[in-house]
Formats: structure tokens, sequence, C-alpha cells
């Protein structure tokens, strides 16, 4: 583990460097991309930024501002990638065991990088981004401070997660100061739903099943809803958190099938319970809010192991033995 101060001299020291964000991208990975991108282009530094998927219509904007530059990669930096298997089939194919650099604030990060910066008090990368960039002594500019605000708003659910510190808010006041218009932000971030968002939503409430005395519940994101909607990634972005907000529900539960018929797990847990302890049983891990793994079909399989987990977890919080 480097320190932050390491992790800029690293940058200033290297050229021709690729940013890598994780697959199924969200505000926080692509707005570190982005912010850095940019910190390190107005530095006279050739950069690029590459990720598993496309940049969607609904994260373009913080795009605006990063120049593209064709040439062939000699630093490899990965932001907001808490594990090499998050990048994706193709890039983990072709950047494993060649990242120079990891910036995360992942506390279950597995180190793959042959540097690594994690800061797990922070309530996005792009929290972390911003100081690196402070370090660098680039300017903060408007595009830049959008890319960072984007990030924190959507790893903080608008600031509702408990993840949000007051170093967050300092940090999102200041990008604020440049004139970046935060509202528009957040609005376009959570009040703008397309059609196929709302039919998804529809899909993933009539989905849902509770469990242990209703302090859990379990909803799914089967591939024939995604495809009957013609929802896009973006859309799905999000939909893990609707089980947590039913009230009495200490465990929101989101089963989305893959292609392979293996299941990606979504939890979603309030104060006391950890989701990155469950997790941490399959092979996962994330925060103790918000965590993740992979576990084999069919459904019942799946949605069997994970709810037998946290019914085991429950029933050691009542007694106070953790895990």
């Amino acid at each position: 583990m480097i320190t932050l101060d390491d992790a800029a001299e690293f940058l200033r020291e290297s050229d021709d460097i690729v940013l890598l964000s994780h697959q199924f991208p969200d505000g926080d990975t692509f707005g570190s991309a982005a912010a850095l991108c940019m910190a390190l282009q107005s530095m006279g530094k050739r950069v690029m930024t590459r990720c598993r998927h496309e940049i969607s219509e609904k994260y373009a904007s913080m795009f605006r501002g990063v120049q593209k530059q064709a040439f062939t990669p000699k630093t490899v930096v990965a932001v907001d990638v808490a594990d090499i298997d998050l990048l994706g089939d193709e890039l983990k194919a072709e950047y494993e065991g060649r990242v120079d650099l990891c910036i995360d604030h992942h506390a279950s990060n597995r180190p793959f990088a042959e540097r690594t910066f994690v800061d797990s008090t922070a309530a996005s990368t792009t929290e972390i981004i911003y100081a690196l960039i402070t370090r660098l002594g680039a300017k903060i500019t408007k595009e830049i401070a959008e890319a960072i605000y984007t990030g924190i708003t959507t790893d903080t659910g608008c600031f509702k997660y408990p993840n949000a510190t007051p170093r967050t808010y300092r940090v999102a006041a200041c990008m604020m100061e440049t004139g970046i218009d935060a509202a528009d932000i957040n609005r376009r971030m959570f009040d703008t739903k397309t059609r196929a968002r709302l039919e998804m939503e529809r899909m993933v409430l009539d989905s849902i099943q509770f469990y242990h005395q209703d302090r859990c519940a379990v909803a799914y994101i089967l591939r024939d809803m995604v495809s009957s909607s013609k929802a896009n990634e973006d859309d799905l972005e999000g939909l893990a958190a609707i089980p947590r907000q039913v009230e009495g529900v200490l465990v929101g539960i989101t089963m989305r099938e893959k292609k392979s018929g293996e299941y990606k797990v979504s939890l979603r847990t309030q104060e006391p319970v950890n989701a990155g302890e469950i997790c941490a049983l399959f092979g996962g891990g994330g925060h103790a809010g918000a965590a993740g793994c992979t576990l084999p079909g069919p459904a019942e399989h799946a949605t069997k192991q994970i709810v037998d987990a946290v019914g085991a977890y429950l029933a050691r919080m009542q007694t106070g033995d953790r895990l």
C-alpha cells in the first residue's frame, strides 16, 4: 500500500496513461476516470480512458472536456476497481499483471496492481481523486468538478447514505463553488427516468419476496425482464436499492441473472448489518452498507444460499455473536 503522495509522484513521472473503469460503470468509476484524465491532460500528458461498456448518454457530459488521444499506453491505472475481475473478461485478459496503480475506496479491495492506494473512509473514489488532483497541482476546472461531484452524489445516493462524511460535503461544496449546476446533476442522476426504467421498477417491485420476519427482502432482475422492457445498463443502475427501502427491512437483496446462468447478488443493508461481511462468505465484498457477490444458479438455489446466510447473520447479531 502506498500513500496518496506516492501516487501523485508516480503520475507526475508517468506518461501515455490509460485509466481503467470497472464494467457496468456507475458515476463514481466514470467520474474518477474523467476527472483524473482531464487533470493529467492539463499537465501535458497523453491520457485515455477505457471501460468494457461504452459511455452512455447519462454520463457523457462528464467527458466533454476529455481530449481524444491515440497512443500505445505505457502506464496502466485502475480507478474505483476493487478486483481485477471487475474490469470484465476482455480488459482483464489485456491488462492482468500490467496494472501499475490502483486508486480505490473499497475496504474489500483485493490488490492486483503494483501500487495500490485505498481510502475506505472516502464516500467515493472521486473524493480521493479530488485530493490527488490537488496534490498534482492541477486546476479543478468546472468540467473536472462536474465529474467529481457526479461520483460523490451517485455513490452517496444524493447524500442519503451513511457513507457521506463531513469531508464528503466539504469536497462537494468545493465543486459547487466552481459554478457547476449541482441541482441539475442530481436531477439527471436520480429524478429523470426512461419508460424502460419505470417498467423495470414495476417488475422489480412485483418480484419482491420477504424472509426472516420481513427483515430481509429479495428482488429479481431477470434477463427476460430486461429484454421485455428494452432496458439498458443505465436503466438498471440503482435498482438494487429498492428492497432496502421497505420499512423494517435490514437486508435488501437483488438477484440479477447473468447470461452464464449465475446470479450477481447485490446487498444493501441498514445498520448494524454489514453487507461486506455477508458477501465475503461467497468470495465477494464491498462496503458495510453495500456489497456484492456472484452465486451459481438456478435462482432458487442462489436465493436459498444468500437468504440462509442472512438468516444466520441476523440470528448471530441478536445473540451478540458476530461473524
